[in-house]
């Protein structure tokens, strides 16, 4: 079993895997359906989620040059390709989160998984950048309802037991560490291969599996009582974060004071307080703001916006760097990333550890601040600068990022009802899919305006200080453990 030691030490014995202290082949006693609800094939069927999702953002990022050059797309139209996945999967996740805990996750998420298939497929037959872009956006929205309800049914599968369900989130984040550092290598070689189409249709014999894991091995979670769905709020959500997204992605070309990128914030601003007026006086929000009298589900949420941005912003402009200044090809840009994404494997599999042990506002601080160090190692790079060099310093921000991660969310469904588990996750993930596509949007814009390199040292300086910040937040608001005695009903309301 996983020891109390870490785990790194878990064992088999006769044939069996404990996590936590349960069997990951034994079923809860709170499983929902007799046969269903084993933690061990929950873990392995959200796990399949999880992978179906992240391994679709870095694949991209390194057929991003091909794709440009085949479909006659810039670094705007590429920028375009990125964040229509990453703002249908923002500006979708509360609705989603909210559905799976009222319809059932185990509906939601297979649902989820047959639609990201079907968009896969037409991402893959795309004839131009504007039919790629709307399947990408219907990607979005499938991984939209995947990623809160794995997260939820897991959730669910561990009960109320904190300390397993802290390593089980672990696990379950390894395994989207690792695809993350799967996709550029796996993406580069199919491309060399296949050509770039085949990076999305990888994804359907992934989402056949994943459907027959849920099918036969997951039970539904509980629910939670219906209400009536927030479409006003669903309208000003998708509003602002295109709005400001786009804002940022044409200042890069035209400039912050160009007419477009001004009425594009004054749009953002107007729909972000008309939406948390509605947001306050509707009896069923798709975002409750109770949730953020809470200080540690506030303090992770902003650290989940500044962790994707400084990420997900980083693979964007690494990949141009990587192809387009070093001259790599395909396959050795995805081998050039393995440092910075395939520790994320073993670091957030040791973050449960931590969390477990330490509670959680210590690895989160702790990760921040070594993934500062990472970027900050980075300030001066070059066309010549020795790989060795870049892979030591990329090195540092997975294992800072990869240890605060799960320790992160893990924090947010320990201040939260279990009941509400897919709406906190939702709301969580939301928050780290808006600092993805702004983290997209910023740094590409920063490459645009000037060249790759300089605009690469340039993301370097404004990541280091972004989570410093970052850091400094987790160790103020972030509760070291989990608050199990206070009252949970305001935090569940809107008002």
């Amino acid at each position: 079993m996983l020891a109390d030691n870490g785990p790194a030490a878990a064992e088999t014995a006769a044939g069996e895997t404990r996590l936590g202290g349960t069997k990951l082949g034994e079923t809860r006693p709170d499983a929902a359906t007799a046969g269903r609800g084993s933690l061990g094939w929950t873990l392995a069927a959200t796990s399949l989620g999880l992978i179906v999702v992240m391994i679709d953002i870095t694949i991209v990022n390194v057929g991003l040059p091909h794709i440009g050059a085949q479909l006659g797309a810039a670094v705007g139209g590429l920028q375009w390709v990125v964040d229509a996945y990453t703002l249908a999967f923002a500006g979708l996740l509360l609705s989603a989160g909210v559905v799976g805990d009222r319809l059932g996750s185990r509906a939601t998420y297979v649902l989820g998984i047959i639609l990201f298939g079907l968009s896969s497929l037409g991402c893959g037959i795309a004839p131009n950048t504007l039919t790629l872009v709307i399947a990408r956006v219907m990607q979005g929205a499938s991984a939209a309802m995947i990623m809160p309800t794995s997260l939820a049914l897991l959730s669910h599968a561990c009960g109320d037991d904190h300390r397993m369900r802290t390593r089980a989130i672990g696990w379950w984040s390894s395994t989207g560490g690792a695809a993350v550092a799967a996709g550029p290598l796996i993406g580069g070689f199919l491309i060399d291969a296949f050509g770039w189409r085949s990076i999305f249709l990888v994804n359907l014999p992934l989402c056949a599996a994943t459907l027959w894991f849920v099918w036969r091995h997951v039970a539904e979670s509980a629910l939670h009582k219906p209400g009536s769905f927030d479409w006003l709020g669903q309208i000003l959500a998708i509003v602002t974060l295109t709005s400001v997204t786009g804002a940022v992605i044409e200042a890069g070309s035209r400039g912050w004071g160009d007419p477009l990128v001004v009425e594009c914030f004054a749009v953002a601003f107007i729909g972000l307080m008309a939406f948390l007026v509605i947001e306050r006086r509707h009896p069923h929000p798709m975002l409750p703001l109770g949730f953020f009298r809470r200080s540690t589900f506030s303090a992770a949420s902003c650290i989940g916006v500044v962790i994707n941005l400084t990420f997900y912003g980083l693979i964007f402009v690494l990949s141009l760097y990587f192809q387009q200044v070093r001259h790599y090809s395909p396959a050795e840009t995805g081998l050039a990333f393995l440092p910075l994404t395939g520790i994320f494997v073993l670091s957030n599999i040791a973050s449960g550890w931590l969390a477990a042990h330490l509670g959680f506002r210590l690895p989160i601080t702790g990760g921040l601040i070594v993934g500062s160090a990472g970027f900050a190692l980075l300030y001066d790079v070059s066309a010549t600068t020795p790989f060795v060099y870049m892979a030591i310093a990329l090195a540092l921000i997975p294992i800072g990022t990869g240890v605060t991660v799960p320790a992160m969310t893990a924090s947010v469904l320990a201040s939260i009802e279990r009941q509400r588990a897919g709406t906190a996750s939702a709301v969580l993930n939301t928050a780290r899919q808006v600092g993805g596509a702004m983290g997209v949007a910023l740094f590409g814009g920063l490459i645009a305006r000037s060249d790759i390199t300089s605009g690469l040292q340039d993301v370097f300086r404004l990541s280091t200080a972004m989570l410093l910040i970052a850091a400094v937040i987790s160790w103020i608001w972030v509760k070291a453990r989990p608050q199990h005695d206070v009252d949970m009903s305001a935090a569940a309301g809107g008002h």
